[in-house]
Formats: structure tokens, sequence, C-alpha cells
């Protein structure tokens, strides 16, 4: 009897810890989808104000200088700055989903198909980051031939991360998608 309590003690625990990694997670999450779309607005009202006062390119965000590549020429200023907000808002739509799974998972039940597919969507969100990651790439080392002092290195090398991160979800969503299946056939032979 003393045991099975122990071991029933120790589940409460663990599940307890579990919850409260969770929460904090959650919480972690806001904060990392809070900052990514501060810091994709940002960079598009300094963008806004460039239009006006091109020396605001000088300083866009945290010290990014892109005035060389705005008086070069400003479609490709637009451009180069799309693709740094696209990238932004990609990571920022994976949190916000990832925020959605940790409001439905339960850990009674944490195989959903729901879940699932949300887990495949973030892959397929993250793969697009991939893809916009590597177009940005191209076109950095084009204007870096082209353009005079333009020095940017961290645009467009996100790719890697990109990839990982979405093959990782990927394979996460497939083992939530078996476990769906199993926890069915469970409950089909009760």
């Amino acid at each position: 009897m003393v045991d099975i309590c122990h071991g029933n003690e120790q589940s409460h625990i663990m599940k307890t810890k579990t919850e409260t990694i969770l929460k904090v997670m959650h919480v972690l999450a806001w904060i990392a989808f809070i900052g990514l779309s501060i810091e994709a607005g940002a960079i598009l009202t300094a963008y806004g104000v460039s239009w006006f006062n091109p020396i605001a390119a000088k300083d866009l965000y945290r010290g990014m200088n892109l005035y060389d590549l705005s008086q070069y020429d400003f479609w490709l200023y637009t451009q180069m700055v799309s693709y740094i907000v696209a990238l932004l808002v990609v990571k920022a739509y994976a949190v916000y989903l990832i925020i959605k799974i940790m409001m439905k998972v339960k850990l009674q039940n944490p195989f959903t198909v729901e879940i699932a597919t949300r887990l495949e969507t973030i892959s397929y969100v993250l793969f697009g980051g991939v893809v916009i990651s590597l177009i940005c790439k191209v076109q950095v080392d084009w204007l870096q031939k082209h353009v005079r002092d333009f020095q940017i290195s961290w645009i467009g090398e996100n790719a890697g991360e990109f990839i990982f991160m979405a093959g990782l979800v990927f394979i996460i969503s497939q083992v939530f998608k078996r476990g769906v299946e199993l926890q069915s056939e469970n409950e089909l032979t009760v």
C-alpha cells in the first residue's frame, strides 16, 4: 500500500512540474511573440520615416544601416526591408501557432489531431522562412557585389536555422500523428 501511495505522489509531482514548465513556456512564447511583433513594427515604422527622411535608413533598427542601399536604389532598399520584416513575421506567426497549441494541449490526452495538424502547419510556416531566407541571401550576395559599402552578413543566413526547426517540428508532428493513431486504437480495444 505504501508503494502505491508513493508512486501516486511521484506521478503528481511530475504532473505538477510538467504543468509548471508548460505555463512558463506559455509566458515565454507570449514574450517572444510580442518582441518579434514589436521588432517588425519598429522596422516598418523606421522604413516609413525613411521615406521622408532618408537619414533614418542609417539606423533602421538597432544599428541596422541600410542608408547606402536606400541611396543606391530605393526599390532594392524596400525589397531588403520587406525580407527582414517577412522573416520576423514568419517567426512571430510560428510562435503564435505554438501559443495556440499550448492553449489546447491537455496532459491527460496530449495526442490530438488538432495538435498534430498545428505542429505540421508550424513546420510549413518555418519552411516558408527557409524560402524567404534563401531568396534574401541571394539578394544580399548580389547587393554586396554591386552596392558600395553594403555590408550585411546576418540577413539571409537564417536558412539553416529555419531548415533545422522546420524539420524538427515536422518530425514531432508525425510523432503526434502516430500518437493519435495509437490512442484511437487503444480506445477501440477497450
